[in-house]
């Protein structure tokens, strides 16, 4: 099927071509136009056309003549040609629109590859930042426990230091407690002892104020002694051991 229709297109330019020959130079060239434009819907070339020509020229006797006649199926031929010639050149412009669109396309692309590898170097960063907050944010959390632990540790241990130093108060308040009573006691009975032999004896009546002194003065010096193992730094006037 396809055969035939160039075949008969080729019949088709012959007749008409013999036809302008005949009606000579005032003839219309408005049918080789036509012709040419069913050459393009076929697909033909120009070299295709040619060939067309030359076998229409030869079937009219006119291949070897050279005159008027010849002259007129060049213009024949060349109107036959003319949207071959066009189509040609727009194919020629859309390939070079192509191809610049080619261009721009692949220029595009290029530029496209580096806004997404940009991007994608933006998105890693923001990343390892993300990532770098969020262990920041871990480590600082953890050395916020830690200190908390820390200050427990330390309210706790200055809790039991504070409840080792008062039992020890308390020991020694215990102890300076009897002590003192126990000197007290010693001084109460001293002080009897000179009641009765206040009487009796003077020079033993002195020896027992000698002696009650030397109790009064220890159990001082006890006070002062327990004073400052619990840190109590007591008043000059307070020194009862100067007086005696």
């Amino acid at each position: 099927m396809k055969q035939k229709k160039p075949i008969r297109l080729s019949q088709q330019y012959e007749t008409a071509l013999e036809k302008l020959l005949k009606q000579g130079p005032g003839g219309s060239l408005q049918p080789a136009l036509k012709l040419g434009h069913a050459a393009v819907a076929l697909g033909l070339d120009t070299l295709e056309l040619a060939r067309m020509h030359d076998q229409a020229m030869v079937a009219l006797g006119l291949s070897d003549t050279k005159n008027g006649f010849t002259k007129l199926a060049w213009l024949f031929f060349t109107e036959a040609n003319a949207p071959i010639e066009a189509t040609h050149r727009a194919a020629q412009q859309g390939q070079a629109s192509l191809s610049r669109s080619q261009a721009t396309l692949g220029q595009r692309t290029e530029e496209l590859a580096a806004s997404n590898r940009k991007l994608q170097r933006g998105i890693i960063q923001r990343k390892a930042m993300a990532d770098a907050a969020t262990k920041n944010g871990h480590d600082h959390q953890k050395s916020l426990q830690e200190s908390l632990q820390l200050q427990k540790r330390l309210r706790q241990l200055t809790h039991r230091v504070m409840l080792s130093q008062e039992d020890e108060r308390q020991h020694i308040s215990h102890e300076l407690q009897d002590e003192i009573a126990q000197t007290l006691l010693g001084i109460n009975v001293r002080l009897l002892s000179l009641k009765q032999h206040a009487r009796r004896n003077t020079k033993g009546f002195k020896e027992e104020i000698a002696s009650t002194q030397r109790l009064v003065l220890k159990s001082a010096q006890s006070v002062r002694r327990v004073a400052r193992e619990i840190g109590y730094q007591p008043e000059p006037s307070a020194d009862v051991s100067a007086s005696l």
